[in-house]
């Protein structure tokens, strides 16, 4: 599968066509549209947004991270905005208060739309950060309800990226490649992935290990105001450290 951005990284540049045209520069040619660069209320919108990437040489992959609430219609924009732009994934989270109204629309909606989705693991301070919680998520859940594994944030959780792909490889629908190193006091920060605690090749053989065939999507949330060199550098890691993930060779 080819390398993909999240549009996160890019939240210093809100304009789509400049978001567009720093995700070629970074090396890369898909993107993971999150909340700062669109909005869920018009699905033709969306479709025209979608286009206009297509349009910049930048595939739209996956939408998210979005919450879904348990109210159906109004979770149903999400997934409307999805098929106009003809995606098959999407991030999301779940609120813990009312979780099984929310799995129970997740359920439906992914079902009616033909969409599988992956919650997103943000965190040991998210409730859905750790493995504990998602094995009880995913028992309420069918198949189409999985896990979108973020790296990074598994680390931050104290949980084992690498365990985790090997556990819920079945239902590993996305994955972020994302990495931190931990100041004295816990506090994370991001690195170009494979230089903190993140064994790139290991995490290459975990995926092949599954079969894992979702999206795969970097992130890098340091230097807002100039991302580039160093997405440009995460790029070059993942091309030279895994297999399973290629990039293109021109963007």
């Amino acid at each position: 599968m080819e390398l993909g951005l999240q549009s996160f990284c890019l939240r210093g540049f809100k304009d789509n066509d400049e978001a567009a045209a720093k995700t070629r520069e970074a090396g890369l040619r898909r993107i993971e549209l999150c909340g700062i660069h669109t909005g869920w209320d018009d699905a033709a919108a969306f479709g025209a947004l979608s286009e206009r990437y297509d349009a910049a040489g930048v595939k739209v992959v996956s939408i998210g991270v979005n919450k879904i609430t348990g109210d159906v219609a109004a979770d149903r924009r999400l997934f409307e905005c999805a098929k106009a732009a003809g995606l098959t994934r999407m991030s999301i989270d779940f609120p813990l208060d009312g979780v099984d109204a929310a799995v129970a629309a997740a359920d439906t909606l992914t079902e009616e739309y033909g969409i599988v989705a992956g919650i997103h693991n943000h965190g040991g301070r998210h409730w859905l950060g750790s493995r504990t919680a998602l094995r009880w998520v995913f028992a309420k859940a069918s198949p189409r309800i999985g896990l979108n594994l973020d790296t990074a944030w598994a680390l931050d959780s104290r949980e084992n990226p690498i365990e985790m792909v090997e556990e819920f490889g079945s239902r590993l629908h996305l994955v972020h490649i994302k990495d931190f190193v931990f100041d004295p006091d816990r506090t994370p920060r991001d690195v170009v992935v494979g230089t903190g605690n993140l064994s790139l090749p290991a995490f290459d053989a975990a995926l092949s290990k599954v079969g894992f065939d979702g999206e795969a999507i970097l992130e890098y949330e340091g230097d807002v105001d100039n991302p580039v060199p160093a997405l440009a550098e995460c790029v070059a890691a993942v091309k030279d450290q895994m297999s399973l993930v290629s990039v293109p060779e021109s963007a």
